[in-house]
């Protein structure tokens, strides 16, 4: 099975608006609520694909309640633990060529409701697979990332990561199945800068780097360049579809879903990867998650290079 831990979901509340001024009452044109978080996107991206998977994490309140019959009434299973206070609503505002982006703290967390999380990753079997992504609320330490990764190594279950956090170094060790850094997150945790990855050489180096700690895969989200997949014997770069760019805030959030599964249906290599750079552009080009219809347009564009130990062709 399939499970996706969001330790900081939230209902995302886009809003429109003709003109977004100060002291005034500001009527909009259009509103969306959706229920948000990181891995939360996952299962709904999965389920788009149908596969499948167990949402679980913290959740609290109203808010909480509305996310969890979201996930239940498209079908996806849920066993969240349940916390005091009211998960997160974050706000963002078209006004014209404006955007505002109004991203709120969301509930403290307490040790008890962490230890409760941490017990429930515990019963995964070895072939259970685990995505967590996202940032963590108020109250829960970045050495709780290391624990899961711990309990991956102890049980066998696979784990994909996809945070900012520096602790995921020390994860590494762990043999996560697959990390998933943007090229500015690779750099950060490098210590370089983001402009030296205009060098695919150098962004193949990096990723050598981390693959030589521990990460089994690397997955690198580069925005409008495209995606890169590295494992040690291979290295594929694609180049990413043009379109009108809505909204990029889950762009990388479908990558990594599309990617994944379509690996889990026994797709190649090659295919997964330009299907998963077409859907997360789709995501980006959309107001909210893609529906995958137009997908298989935006594959057309798309040109893969293959570096095999050393050897490119395209």
């Amino acid at each position: 099975m399939i499970y996706t831990c969001t330790m900081n979901p939230a209902i995302d509340l886009f809003t429109e608006f003709e003109n977004f001024e100060p002291h005034v009452v500001n009527r909009s044109i259009f509103e969306d609520y959706q229920a948000n978080g990181k891995t939360i996107n996952i299962s709904f991206m999965l389920k788009k694909m149908g596969i499948d998977s167990v949402a679980t994490g913290f959740l609290g309140g109203f808010t909480g309640r509305y996310i969890q019959e979201e996930l239940e009434r498209t079908g996806i299973a849920t066993d969240f633990v349940s916390v005091d206070g009211i998960t997160r609503i974050n706000t963002f505002i078209k006004a014209g060529l404006r955007e505002f982006k109004a991203v709120n703290r969301g509930p403290e967390i307490s040790m008890e409701a962490q230890e409760k999380l941490i017990k429930k990753i515990g019963t995964l079997s070895s072939k259970d697979m685990l995505f967590v992504s996202g940032s963590l609320p108020r109250g829960v330490d970045d050495a709780i990332l290391k624990k899961i990764s711990e309990l991956s190594k102890q049980i066998g279950f696979d784990l994909v990561l996809d945070v900012s956090s520096d602790t995921l170094i020390s994860c590494l060790v762990d043999e996560p199945y697959l990390i998933k850094p943007s090229d500015e997150e690779l750099a950060a945790w490098l210590d370089v800068d983001p402009a030296t990855f205009d060098d695919e050489e150098q962004l193949i180096a990096a990723a050598d780097q981390l693959l030589h700690k521990g990460a089994q895969r690397l997955l690198v989200s580069r925005g409008e360049k495209g995606t890169m997949y590295a494992d040690g014997k291979r290295v594929l770069f694609t180049t990413a579809p043009k379109g009108q760019v809505v909204n990029t805030a889950c762009a990388g959030d479908t990558l990594l879903a599309t990617f994944v599964g379509s690996l889990l249906q026994g797709e190649t290599l090659e295919d997964t990867l330009i299907y998963a750079t077409a859907a997360g552009s789709s995501t980006a080009f959309t107001a909210g998650l893609s529906d995958l219809k137009d997908v298989p347009e935006l594959m057309k564009q798309i040109k893969l290079t293959i570096n095999v130990k050393g050897a490119r062709k395209s």
